[in-house]
């Protein structure tokens, strides 16, 4: 029987996105901060994901051998390291999230059975990679907050409460919510990135957390005058707001997954997903 394991660790490092070949005003304009010497660091956390049988202990892999080769081929040599110098792989590619995600990958795969490599370079900016080449998959984390009530217009009151609950109220009330926006695209071979991350969060920023945040869905955006702003529809509204300004700086929208509480979460995909891609988590009522 196939069984997919996890192993969690941690490395800290720093790094500078720098090209060589381009002036220093040039680095600045395409890269930000990001540029400054001597660089800046993160506190990493790696998620590598093995597939494999089940042997006669229960195990797929010994996970004390596990965490020996991670540190071994990993963590152990980029703890405390600044990136750029430490693997000749970031010196040909700049040592991006997505770009670091890949070269961990390729680094471990001889070793184990990997499925995935998922790399946190802080809580609100992560890489996925699959092995698919220079294909990976990059997220960012955003918020905001709204209010909504869930009832259909022609209803009454009455009725709308059986179907909704509380969440019928005539007066709503508010969620603080939690987006996550994920895009997929080709690693750039020279500048490590998929996606001109500037660029990104400023599309998340001015279609999605600027329109909507302080705001009483049901009133203040037209498209929930006669849609019901349940967790499901928001998040398929943003994906079908995004898709074209994220194609327009050269990335294609993958997935949307809003958290409206510890308890409910919704997520959808684009239409053109994979079959390998897991399945959509049931979203859930408010309750």
């Amino acid at each position: 029987m196939k069984c997919i394991i996890n192993r969690r660790a941690e490395f800290s490092a720093s790094h500078r996105y720098w090209l060589p070949e381009l002036s220093d005003a040039e680095n600045q304009e395409r890269f930000g901060g990001c540029a400054r010497f001597p660089g800046h660091g993160h506190n990493y956390v790696l998620y590598v994901s093995m597939e494999g049988d089940l042997d006669e202990y229960g195990m797929v892999l010994n996970l004390s051998d596990v965490k020996q080769v991670i540190k071994r081929e990993v963590t152990g040599q980029l703890n405390f390291s600044y990136l750029n110098d430490v693997w000749a792989e970031f010196q040909q590619t700049l040592p991006t999230t997505e770009s670091m995600a890949r070269v961990i990958w390729q680094r471990l795969a001889p070793h184990l059975p990997i499925v995935r490599i998922q790399l946190f370079e802080h809580p609100e900016l992560w890489a996925d990679y699959e092995g698919n080449n220079m294909e990976a998959y990059l997220t960012i984390s955003t918020h905001f907050s709204a209010a909504h009530r869930l009832a259909l217009p022609h209803l009454t009151l009455e009725q709308n409460s059986e179907i909704y609950g509380k969440c019928a109220r005539v007066n709503g009330h508010g969620h603080n919510y939690h987006l996550e926006v994920t895009v997929k695209g080709e690693i750039d071979p020279r500048t490590g990135m998929l996606v001109d991350l500037v660029a990104l969060q400023k599309a998340v920023d001015d279609y999605v957390v600027e329109p909507f945040d302080h705001t009483f869905l049901n009133k203040d955006i037209p498209y929930f005058a006669e849609v019901v702003p349940t967790a499901e529809n928001i998040a398929v509204h943003i994906r079908d707001l995004l898709q074209n300004p994220i194609a327009q700086i050269g990335a294609k929208l993958h997935r949307v997954k809003l958290i409206e509480s510890p308890n409910n979460s919704a997520e959808v995909f684009c239409s053109d997903r994979s079959e390998n891609t897991p399945q959509q988590q049931p979203a859930f009522a408010e309750v």
